[in-house]
Protein backbone atom coordinates (compact mmCIF):
# COMPACT_ATOMS: atom_id res chain seq x y z
CA UNK A 1 0.00 0.00 0.00
CA UNK A 2 1.29 3.49 -0.81
CA UNK A 3 1.41 6.30 1.71
CA UNK A 4 -1.52 8.69 1.91
CA UNK A 5 -2.01 12.18 3.28
CA UNK A 6 -1.82 10.64 6.76
CA UNK A 7 1.84 9.73 6.10
CA UNK A 8 1.31 6.62 8.20
CA UNK A 9 4.39 4.70 9.14
CA UNK A 10 6.36 2.50 6.81
CA UNK A 11 5.88 -0.30 9.35
CA UNK A 12 2.09 -0.02 9.15
CA UNK A 13 2.00 -0.19 5.37
CA UNK A 14 4.26 -3.23 5.27
CA UNK A 15 2.25 -4.86 8.03
CA UNK A 16 -1.03 -4.50 6.14
CA UNK A 17 0.59 -6.03 3.08
CA UNK A 18 1.84 -8.91 5.24
CA UNK A 19 -1.63 -9.57 6.66
CA UNK A 20 -3.23 -9.43 3.22
CA UNK A 21 -0.78 -12.06 1.96
CA UNK A 22 -1.33 -14.43 4.88
CA UNK A 23 -4.91 -15.70 5.12
CA UNK A 24 -4.08 -18.60 7.49
CA UNK A 25 -1.60 -19.56 10.19
CA UNK A 26 0.22 -21.79 7.69
CA UNK A 27 0.83 -18.86 5.36
CA UNK A 28 2.08 -16.72 8.25
CA UNK A 29 4.72 -19.27 9.18
CA UNK A 30 5.78 -19.92 5.58
CA UNK A 31 6.32 -16.22 4.98
CA UNK A 32 8.24 -15.76 8.22
CA UNK A 33 10.43 -18.71 7.19
CA UNK A 34 11.20 -17.11 3.84
CA UNK A 35 12.07 -13.82 5.49
CA UNK A 36 14.38 -15.56 7.98
CA UNK A 37 16.11 -17.50 5.21
CA UNK A 38 16.62 -14.26 3.29
CA UNK A 39 18.17 -12.78 6.45
CA UNK A 40 20.64 -15.69 6.69
CA UNK A 41 18.97 -17.69 9.48
CA UNK A 42 19.61 -21.45 9.51
CA UNK A 43 16.61 -23.77 9.65
CA UNK A 44 16.67 -26.50 12.30
CA UNK A 45 14.51 -29.59 12.51
CA UNK A 46 13.22 -31.20 15.68
CA UNK A 47 13.80 -34.68 14.28
CA UNK A 48 17.57 -34.13 13.96
CA UNK A 49 20.31 -33.44 16.47
CA UNK A 50 21.26 -29.80 16.92
CA UNK A 51 24.89 -28.69 16.88
CA UNK A 52 24.77 -24.97 17.47
CA UNK A 53 27.26 -22.15 17.69
CA UNK A 54 26.77 -18.39 17.88
CA UNK A 55 24.47 -17.39 15.03
CA UNK A 56 20.86 -17.14 13.93
CA UNK A 57 18.41 -20.06 13.70
CA UNK A 58 14.75 -21.02 13.48
CA UNK A 59 12.61 -24.12 13.95
CA UNK A 60 8.96 -24.82 13.10
CA UNK A 61 6.34 -27.22 14.40
CA UNK A 62 3.26 -28.36 12.46
CA UNK A 63 3.94 -25.69 9.80
CA UNK A 64 1.88 -23.36 11.98
CA UNK A 65 4.26 -22.34 14.81
CA UNK A 66 7.80 -21.01 14.64
CA UNK A 67 10.55 -20.06 17.07
CA UNK A 68 13.50 -18.03 15.78
CA UNK A 69 16.51 -17.07 17.86
CA UNK A 70 19.89 -15.36 17.87
CA UNK A 71 22.76 -16.83 19.91
CA UNK A 72 25.32 -14.18 20.96
CA UNK A 73 29.04 -14.67 20.43
CA UNK A 74 29.80 -14.77 24.15
CA UNK A 75 28.12 -16.88 26.80
CA UNK A 76 24.60 -15.61 27.38
CA UNK A 77 22.83 -14.45 30.54
CA UNK A 78 19.26 -15.42 29.72
CA UNK A 79 16.52 -15.66 27.09
CA UNK A 80 14.69 -12.51 26.01
CA UNK A 81 11.47 -13.61 24.35
CA UNK A 82 8.41 -12.18 22.64
CA UNK A 83 5.44 -14.46 21.94
CA UNK A 84 2.42 -13.87 19.70
CA UNK A 85 0.04 -16.15 17.81
CA UNK A 86 -0.50 -17.07 14.17
CA UNK A 87 -4.17 -18.09 14.26
CA UNK A 88 -7.38 -16.06 14.12
CA UNK A 89 -11.05 -17.02 14.55
CA UNK A 90 -12.55 -18.46 11.38
CA UNK A 91 -14.58 -21.34 9.99
CA UNK A 92 -12.85 -24.62 9.21
CA UNK A 93 -13.91 -26.70 6.23
CA UNK A 94 -15.21 -30.10 7.35
CA UNK A 95 -14.52 -33.41 5.68
CA UNK A 96 -16.83 -34.12 2.70
CA UNK A 97 -17.88 -30.47 2.73
CA UNK A 98 -20.30 -30.17 -0.21
CA UNK A 99 -24.00 -30.11 0.69
CA UNK A 100 -27.00 -29.76 -1.64
CA UNK A 101 -29.63 -27.22 -0.59
CA UNK A 102 -33.08 -26.51 -1.96
CA UNK A 103 -32.43 -28.30 -5.21
CA UNK A 104 -30.60 -25.15 -6.36
CA UNK A 105 -27.38 -24.62 -4.40
CA UNK A 106 -24.23 -26.30 -3.22
CA UNK A 107 -23.03 -25.01 0.13
CA UNK A 108 -20.02 -25.96 2.24
CA UNK A 109 -20.19 -27.65 5.62
CA UNK A 110 -18.02 -25.72 8.08
CA UNK A 111 -17.45 -25.52 11.83
CA UNK A 112 -16.38 -22.65 14.07
CA UNK A 113 -12.71 -22.24 14.94
CA UNK A 114 -12.34 -19.99 17.96
CA UNK A 115 -14.81 -17.46 19.29
CA UNK A 116 -15.85 -15.10 16.52
CA UNK A 117 -18.48 -12.45 15.89
CA UNK A 118 -20.70 -14.45 13.54
CA UNK A 119 -22.81 -11.64 12.08
CA UNK A 120 -19.83 -9.93 10.47
CA UNK A 121 -19.17 -12.95 8.22
CA UNK A 122 -22.36 -12.33 6.23
CA UNK A 123 -22.47 -10.55 2.87
CA UNK A 124 -18.71 -10.40 2.31
CA UNK A 125 -16.72 -12.08 -0.46
CA UNK A 126 -15.00 -15.12 1.03
CA UNK A 127 -12.56 -17.73 -0.09
CA UNK A 128 -10.64 -20.74 1.19
CA UNK A 129 -6.97 -21.18 2.15
CA UNK A 130 -4.84 -23.45 4.28
CA UNK A 131 -2.87 -26.67 4.01
CA UNK A 132 -3.30 -29.82 1.94
CA UNK A 133 -1.61 -33.13 2.69
CA UNK A 134 -0.98 -34.93 -0.60
CA UNK A 135 0.66 -38.06 -1.94
CA UNK A 136 4.34 -37.44 -2.53
CA UNK A 137 7.10 -39.42 -4.13
CA UNK A 138 7.98 -42.90 -2.91
CA UNK A 139 4.80 -43.23 -0.88
CA UNK A 140 5.57 -40.27 1.40
CA UNK A 141 3.14 -37.48 2.24
CA UNK A 142 3.78 -33.82 1.51
CA UNK A 143 2.22 -30.59 2.73
CA UNK A 144 1.10 -27.98 0.22
CA UNK A 145 -0.04 -24.47 0.97
CA UNK A 146 -3.12 -23.36 -0.93
CA UNK A 147 -4.98 -20.10 -1.36
CA UNK A 148 -7.91 -19.94 -3.76
CA UNK A 149 -7.16 -16.33 -4.61
CA UNK A 150 -10.55 -15.23 -5.89
CA UNK A 151 -14.02 -14.46 -4.59
CA UNK A 152 -15.29 -18.01 -4.24
CA UNK A 153 -17.96 -18.03 -1.53
CA UNK A 154 -20.63 -15.89 0.06
CA UNK A 155 -22.72 -16.20 3.21
CA UNK A 156 -25.88 -14.22 2.39
CA UNK A 157 -27.88 -12.86 5.31
CA UNK A 158 -31.57 -13.66 5.65
CA UNK A 159 -33.74 -10.76 4.46
CA UNK A 160 -35.41 -8.65 7.13
CA UNK A 161 -38.82 -9.57 5.64
CA UNK A 162 -38.25 -13.20 6.68
CA UNK A 163 -36.99 -12.39 10.17
CA UNK A 164 -38.62 -9.21 11.44
CA UNK A 165 -36.85 -9.60 14.78
CA UNK A 166 -33.36 -9.74 13.29
CA UNK A 167 -32.44 -6.32 14.68
CA UNK A 168 -33.65 -7.32 18.13
CA UNK A 169 -30.83 -9.83 18.47
CA UNK A 170 -30.32 -13.26 16.98
CA UNK A 171 -28.55 -16.38 18.19
CA UNK A 172 -26.68 -17.90 15.26
CA UNK A 173 -26.65 -21.67 14.92
CA UNK A 174 -23.29 -22.69 13.44
CA UNK A 175 -24.71 -25.74 11.65
CA UNK A 176 -27.78 -24.06 10.19
CA UNK A 177 -26.93 -20.39 9.71
CA UNK A 178 -23.21 -20.26 8.91
CA UNK A 179 -22.76 -22.46 5.82
CA UNK A 180 -21.53 -20.44 2.80
CA UNK A 181 -22.84 -20.85 -0.75
CA UNK A 182 -20.28 -22.38 -3.10
CA UNK A 183 -22.30 -22.46 -6.32
CA UNK A 184 -25.38 -23.75 -8.08
CA UNK A 185 -26.16 -27.42 -8.62
CA UNK A 186 -23.86 -27.56 -11.66
CA UNK A 187 -20.91 -26.98 -9.30
CA UNK A 188 -21.49 -30.25 -7.45
CA UNK A 189 -18.30 -32.25 -6.78
CA UNK A 190 -16.04 -29.45 -8.03
CA UNK A 191 -14.84 -27.90 -4.77
CA UNK A 192 -11.68 -30.00 -4.54
CA UNK A 193 -11.06 -29.55 -8.27
CA UNK A 194 -10.78 -25.82 -7.61
CA UNK A 195 -8.63 -26.33 -4.51
CA UNK A 196 -6.33 -28.81 -6.28
CA UNK A 197 -5.84 -26.44 -9.23
CA UNK A 198 -4.96 -23.57 -6.89
CA UNK A 199 -2.42 -25.77 -5.09
CA UNK A 200 -0.93 -27.19 -8.29
CA UNK A 201 -1.72 -30.79 -7.37
CA UNK A 202 -3.99 -33.54 -8.65
CA UNK A 203 -7.36 -33.87 -6.96
CA UNK A 204 -6.88 -37.62 -6.51
CA UNK A 205 -3.60 -36.99 -4.65
CA UNK A 206 -5.27 -34.98 -1.87
CA UNK A 207 -5.28 -37.13 1.27
CA UNK A 208 -6.46 -34.60 3.85
CA UNK A 209 -6.76 -30.89 4.48
CA UNK A 210 -6.75 -28.04 7.01
CA UNK A 211 -8.75 -25.42 5.12
CA UNK A 212 -10.34 -22.25 6.48
CA UNK A 213 -12.63 -19.51 5.24
CA UNK A 214 -11.15 -16.03 5.02
CA UNK A 215 -12.50 -12.56 4.30
CA UNK A 216 -11.47 -11.17 0.90
CA UNK A 217 -11.97 -7.48 1.76
CA UNK A 218 -8.61 -5.72 1.47
CA UNK A 219 -6.95 -3.82 4.35
CA UNK A 220 -7.59 -0.10 4.28
CA UNK A 221 -6.96 3.22 6.00
CA UNK A 222 -9.97 5.14 7.28
CA UNK A 223 -10.96 8.10 9.47
CA UNK A 224 -11.00 11.88 9.04
CA UNK A 225 -7.20 11.95 8.88
CA UNK A 226 -6.85 8.28 7.94
CA UNK A 227 -5.68 7.71 11.48
CA UNK A 228 -7.17 4.21 11.63
CA UNK A 229 -6.64 0.94 9.81
CA UNK A 230 -9.03 -1.91 9.14
CA UNK A 231 -8.07 -5.44 8.19
CA UNK A 232 -8.78 -9.07 8.80
CA UNK A 233 -6.65 -10.86 11.40
CA UNK A 234 -5.23 -7.81 13.20
CA UNK A 235 -5.55 -10.09 16.22
CA UNK A 236 -2.83 -11.25 16.22
CA UNK A 237 -0.89 -10.73 12.99
CA UNK A 238 -0.40 -7.09 13.96
CA UNK A 239 1.72 -8.22 16.92
CA UNK A 240 3.39 -11.00 14.91
CA UNK A 241 4.65 -8.64 12.23
CA UNK A 242 5.68 -5.67 14.37
CA UNK A 243 7.56 -7.69 16.99
CA UNK A 244 9.26 -9.70 14.24
CA UNK A 245 10.50 -6.48 12.64
CA UNK A 246 11.95 -5.44 15.99
CA UNK A 247 13.56 -8.84 16.41
CA UNK A 248 15.28 -8.68 13.02
CA UNK A 249 16.43 -5.09 13.48
CA UNK A 250 17.89 -5.57 16.98
CA UNK A 251 21.64 -5.55 17.49
CA UNK A 252 23.24 -8.44 19.46
CA UNK A 253 23.10 -8.36 23.25
CA UNK A 254 24.25 -10.61 26.10
CA UNK A 255 21.02 -12.61 25.88
CA UNK A 256 19.58 -15.11 23.44
CA UNK A 257 16.94 -13.18 21.50
CA UNK A 258 13.91 -15.42 20.92
CA UNK A 259 10.84 -14.68 18.79
CA UNK A 260 7.91 -17.10 19.16
CA UNK A 261 4.75 -17.41 17.08
CA UNK A 262 2.39 -20.10 18.39
CA UNK A 263 -0.70 -21.59 16.80
CA UNK A 264 -4.08 -22.37 18.39
CA UNK A 265 -4.25 -19.51 20.89
CA UNK A 266 -7.85 -18.94 19.84
CA UNK A 267 -8.83 -22.45 20.97
CA UNK A 268 -6.88 -22.60 24.22
CA UNK A 269 -3.28 -23.33 23.11
CA UNK A 270 -3.53 -26.97 24.26
CA UNK A 271 -1.96 -28.54 21.16
CA UNK A 272 1.51 -29.81 20.31
CA UNK A 273 2.19 -26.48 18.57
CA UNK A 274 0.41 -24.21 21.05
CA UNK A 275 1.79 -22.09 23.88
CA UNK A 276 0.82 -24.81 26.36
CA UNK A 277 3.00 -27.35 24.55
CA UNK A 278 6.64 -28.19 25.17
CA UNK A 279 7.73 -26.39 21.98
CA UNK A 280 9.34 -23.42 23.73
CA UNK A 281 10.80 -25.47 26.58
CA UNK A 282 12.21 -28.03 24.14
CA UNK A 283 13.80 -25.30 22.04
CA UNK A 284 15.42 -23.45 24.94
CA UNK A 285 16.69 -26.70 26.46
CA UNK A 286 18.24 -27.77 23.16
CA UNK A 287 19.93 -24.39 22.74
CA UNK A 288 21.44 -24.74 26.19
CA UNK A 289 22.50 -28.38 25.75
CA UNK A 290 23.94 -28.00 22.26
CA UNK A 291 26.25 -25.24 23.47
CA UNK A 292 27.70 -27.56 26.11
CA UNK A 293 26.05 -25.78 29.02
CA UNK A 294 24.89 -27.66 32.12
CA UNK A 295 21.35 -28.09 33.40
CA UNK A 296 22.21 -25.74 36.27
CA UNK A 297 23.24 -23.11 33.72
CA UNK A 298 19.88 -23.57 31.99
CA UNK A 299 18.03 -22.95 35.24
CA UNK A 300 20.04 -19.82 36.01
CA UNK A 301 19.45 -18.54 32.47
CA UNK A 302 15.69 -19.04 32.78
CA UNK A 303 15.73 -17.24 36.13
CA UNK A 304 17.31 -14.21 34.37
CA UNK A 305 14.93 -14.31 31.40
CA UNK A 306 11.97 -12.17 30.41
CA UNK A 307 8.99 -12.60 28.08
CA UNK A 308 6.64 -10.18 26.38
CA UNK A 309 3.32 -11.81 25.57
CA UNK A 310 2.00 -9.73 22.66
CA UNK A 311 -1.70 -10.09 21.88
CA UNK A 312 -3.99 -7.21 21.03
CA UNK A 313 -6.11 -5.34 23.56
CA UNK A 314 -9.57 -3.76 23.60
CA UNK A 315 -9.82 -0.05 22.89
CA UNK A 316 -12.72 1.85 24.42
CA UNK A 317 -15.70 1.76 22.06
CA UNK A 318 -17.47 5.11 21.51
CA UNK A 319 -20.92 3.50 21.50
CA UNK A 320 -20.29 1.21 24.48
CA UNK A 321 -18.27 3.30 26.92
CA UNK A 322 -19.88 1.51 29.84
CA UNK A 323 -18.18 -1.76 28.81
CA UNK A 324 -14.76 -0.36 29.75
CA UNK A 325 -13.13 -0.01 33.15
CA UNK A 326 -13.84 3.43 34.69
CA UNK A 327 -10.19 4.54 34.55
CA UNK A 328 -8.08 2.08 32.53
CA UNK A 329 -9.43 2.90 29.08
CA UNK A 330 -7.02 2.33 26.17
CA UNK A 331 -7.35 4.40 23.01
CA UNK A 332 -6.08 3.62 19.52
CA UNK A 333 -2.90 5.49 18.52
CA UNK A 334 -2.02 6.29 22.15
CA UNK A 335 0.64 3.64 22.57
CA UNK A 336 1.19 0.09 23.69
CA UNK A 337 -1.35 -1.35 26.11
CA UNK A 338 -0.12 -3.11 29.26
CA UNK A 339 -2.77 -5.63 30.35
CA UNK A 340 -3.52 -6.50 33.98
CA UNK A 341 -5.79 -9.07 35.60
CA UNK A 342 -5.93 -9.98 39.30
CA UNK A 343 -6.89 -13.58 38.48
CA UNK A 344 -3.82 -13.96 36.27
CA UNK A 345 -5.54 -14.27 32.91
CA UNK A 346 -2.77 -11.81 32.13
CA UNK A 347 0.60 -12.41 33.77
CA UNK A 348 1.59 -8.77 34.25
CA UNK A 349 2.73 -7.94 37.76
CA UNK A 350 4.45 -4.92 39.28
CA UNK A 351 7.93 -6.20 38.40
CA UNK A 352 7.25 -7.06 34.77
CA UNK A 353 5.17 -3.91 34.20
CA UNK A 354 7.89 -1.72 35.67
CA UNK A 355 10.56 -3.30 33.48
CA UNK A 356 8.42 -2.90 30.36
CA UNK A 357 7.63 0.75 31.13
CA UNK A 358 11.36 1.46 31.32
CA UNK A 359 11.82 -0.15 27.91
CA UNK A 360 9.02 1.99 26.47
CA UNK A 361 10.66 5.10 27.90
CA UNK A 362 14.00 4.09 26.41
CA UNK A 363 12.36 3.59 23.01
CA UNK A 364 10.44 6.88 23.27
CA UNK A 365 7.16 4.99 22.96
CA UNK A 366 3.93 5.86 24.83
CA UNK A 367 2.10 3.23 26.86
CA UNK A 368 -1.30 2.88 28.51
CA UNK A 369 -3.10 0.34 30.68
CA UNK A 370 -6.02 -2.06 30.37
CA UNK A 371 -8.06 -3.86 32.98
CA UNK A 372 -11.50 -5.37 32.59
CA UNK A 373 -14.45 -3.99 34.49
CA UNK A 374 -14.47 -5.71 37.87
CA UNK A 375 -17.86 -7.28 37.10
CA UNK A 376 -16.90 -8.61 33.64
CA UNK A 377 -14.72 -11.56 32.74
CA UNK A 378 -12.14 -11.05 30.02
CA UNK A 379 -10.19 -13.32 27.73
CA UNK A 380 -6.83 -14.93 28.28
CA UNK A 381 -3.71 -15.01 26.15
CA UNK A 382 -0.30 -16.63 25.71
CA UNK A 383 1.63 -15.45 28.74
CA UNK A 384 -0.08 -17.33 31.55
CA UNK A 385 -0.13 -20.48 29.40
CA UNK A 386 3.47 -20.52 28.19
CA UNK A 387 4.84 -19.87 31.69
CA UNK A 388 3.50 -23.25 32.83
CA UNK A 389 6.33 -24.70 30.72
CA UNK A 390 8.98 -21.97 31.04
CA UNK A 391 8.51 -19.90 34.20
CA UNK A 392 9.87 -16.41 33.55
CA UNK A 393 8.88 -12.85 34.38
CA UNK A 394 6.25 -11.97 31.78
CA UNK A 395 4.30 -8.89 30.81
CA UNK A 396 1.12 -9.09 28.73
CA UNK A 397 0.79 -6.28 26.22
CA UNK A 398 -0.97 -5.52 22.94
CA UNK A 399 -2.16 -2.78 20.61
CA UNK A 400 -5.58 -1.23 21.11
CA UNK A 401 -8.23 -2.30 18.62
CA UNK A 402 -11.96 -2.41 18.03
CA UNK A 403 -14.17 -5.26 16.78
CA UNK A 404 -11.84 -7.98 18.09
CA UNK A 405 -12.69 -11.38 16.55
CA UNK A 406 -14.59 -9.83 13.69
CA UNK A 407 -13.42 -10.83 10.19
CA UNK A 408 -12.66 -7.12 9.69
CA UNK A 409 -11.11 -5.40 12.71
CA UNK A 410 -9.96 -1.83 13.33
CA UNK A 411 -6.88 -0.35 15.01
CA UNK A 412 -4.68 2.74 15.01
CA UNK A 413 -2.30 3.48 12.13
CA UNK A 414 0.42 4.84 14.46
CA UNK A 415 0.60 2.01 16.99
CA UNK A 416 2.39 -0.64 14.86
CA UNK A 417 5.49 1.55 14.70
CA UNK A 418 5.46 1.87 18.49
CA UNK A 419 5.50 -1.90 19.01
CA UNK A 420 8.24 -2.46 16.43
CA UNK A 421 10.36 0.20 18.15
CA UNK A 422 10.01 -1.12 21.69
CA UNK A 423 10.59 -4.68 20.49
CA UNK A 424 13.94 -3.65 19.06
CA UNK A 425 14.93 -1.97 22.32
CA UNK A 426 13.79 -5.01 24.29
CA UNK A 427 15.99 -7.40 22.34
CA UNK A 428 18.97 -5.07 22.66
CA UNK A 429 18.58 -4.85 26.44
CA UNK A 430 21.72 -5.84 28.38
Amino acid sequence: MSKSKNDFSYVTGKMLKFIDENPTCFHVIENLKKRLQDEGFTELFECFEWKLKPGNYFVTRNDSSIISFKIPKKDFKGFYMIASHSDSPSFKIKENPEMEAGGAYIKLNVEKYGGMLCAEWFDRPLSVAGRLVVRGKDGAVESKLVNVDRNLLMLPALAIHMNRDANQGYSYNAQNDMLPIFGDNDSKDSFFDIVAEAAGVKKEDILSHDLFLYNRVKPTLWGAKEEYIASSRLDDQECVYTTFEGFLAAQPSDNVAVHCVFDNEEVGSGTKQGAASTFLKDTLTRINDSLGRTQQQYYTAVAQSFMISADNAHAIHPNYLDKADPVNRPVMNKGIVIKYNANQKYTTDAVSAGAFKLMCEKAGVPYQTFTNRSDMAGGSTLGNISTTQVAVNTVDIGLAQLAMHSPYESAGSKDPEYLAAVSKVFYEYI
